[in-house]
């Protein structure tokens, strides 16, 4: 199918649901708080068309007002599933007891959601782990990033935070998987040059953000920079094996890919992938550790257990029979400034000798 069909009809189906989200929030609340549908109708069309119409804006015409505009219009989305989380809540309550006042005490409670959600986007935490690896010569330390998503909110600067975080943590390895970018605000070609500060040798696969801004835009931006981007392929590194698989949403893509890979199995496999699928085809070929990210944790909660219906494997260390699997929350935020539930992670992974 045509790619502007794909996205004709993707932005339709958008529109759509989020219209939809919107007119019950707005009419719901509103009625419960007294205030006139004219009005209510009014807001429902403004704050449906007004992500779209600054995404627009900040792709065409960047400047301060416009990121503004994007960073208040996508943290609406945070808000608007905390109002319409609680109303479904009242609904349920209403049918036992109807509280008085309940439309205060919900703006009071979404109120107090944000902030902390904010608060907590502003955040990276630093989470450490240790896993025992065959055949490994000598301890390695790898630190993944992943799900950046530098762009219009998580800009230059919070990059710049991440790499001198990562600089003090000095790894032998930095592995990213994928959605390094937003393609919510225009590249620029030394919008990576702050890698360089890095002492480690630096690792990339694409994330299905990437493939929406197109692989090779952004490819060509890690020229003259530290960053080095594996197109289904291995390279050796520090005494271990790193495979490298570009994202694709295309079924059973990453199963055909691996296939294609030879590993030597008497040395040590990491698997970088994007999204936490293919782990039996990973193990089948002698993947020891798969990296991947792609899930946020949900990123606000209770997104999480929406996330959980898609995938299996969502945040955290798993360990499937003779192979590791770490699913990153998330380096960064994507759509709403906003965590609650999860973390801004940057994660090091102590890759040690099994003595078993």
């Amino acid at each position: 199918m045509n790619v502007k069909i794909q996205f004709i009809i993707f932005f339709l189906i958008f529109i759509l649901i989020y219209i939809s989200l919107n007119s019950y929030v707005f009419l719901r609340l509103g009625g419960l708080l007294g205030i006139q549908k004219n009005f209510l109708y009014l807001l429902i069309l403004l704050f449906t068309f007004s992500l779209p119409f600054a995404m627009y804006i900040e792709r065409v015409f960047p400047n301060i007002l416009s990121r503004i505009f994007y960073t208040v219009a996508a943290l609406w989305m945070g808000i608007l599933l905390f109002i319409l989380c609680l109303l479904l809540l009242y609904e349920i309550i209403r049918l036992f007891y109807a509280p008085p006042y309940a439309g205060m005490i919900i703006v009071i409670m979404v109120s107090i959601l944000s902030i902390i959600s904010i608060i907590n986007a502003t955040r990276i935490v630093v989470k450490e782990i240790k896993i025992p690896i065959k055949n490994l010569e000598k301890n390695i330390t790898i630190v993944q990033l992943s799900d950046i998503h530098v762009g219009t909110i998580m800009n230059s600067g919070f990059l710049k935070k991440i790499i001198k975080e990562v600089d003090q943590l000095n790894p032998d390895i930095v592995m990213i998987t994928g959605d390094m970018i937003d393609a919510s605000a225009r590249l620029h070609k030394d919008m990576f040059s702050v890698f360089n500060q890095l002492k480690a040798e630096v690792y990339f696969v694409t994330g299905n953000h990437e493939i929406y801004e197109g692989a090779d835009n952004v490819y060509v931006l890690f020229n003259n920079t530290k960053i080095r981007a594996l197109k289904n392929e291995v390279v050796n590194s520090n005494g271990i094996q790193v495979i490298g698989i570009e994202f694709s949403e295309s079924d059973g893509y990453l199963e055909k890919e691996l296939e294609k890979i030879k590993i030597d199995k008497t040395k040590p496999a990491v698997l970088m992938y994007h999204s936490p699928q293919g782990v039996e085809t990973a193990k089948k070929i002698g993947i020891n550790l798969q990296l991947s990210g792609h899930t946020h944790f949900g990123q606000i909660f209770p997104f999480n257990f929406l996330v959980n219906m898609f995938f299996k494997y969502i945040n955290g260390l798993y360990k499937l029979g003779d192979m590791f699997l770490y699913v990153s929350p998330g380096t960064g935020t994507w759509g709403p400034y906003m965590r609650l539930g999860s973390n801004n992670e940057i994660t090091v992974l102590k890759l040690i000798k099994d003595r078993v």
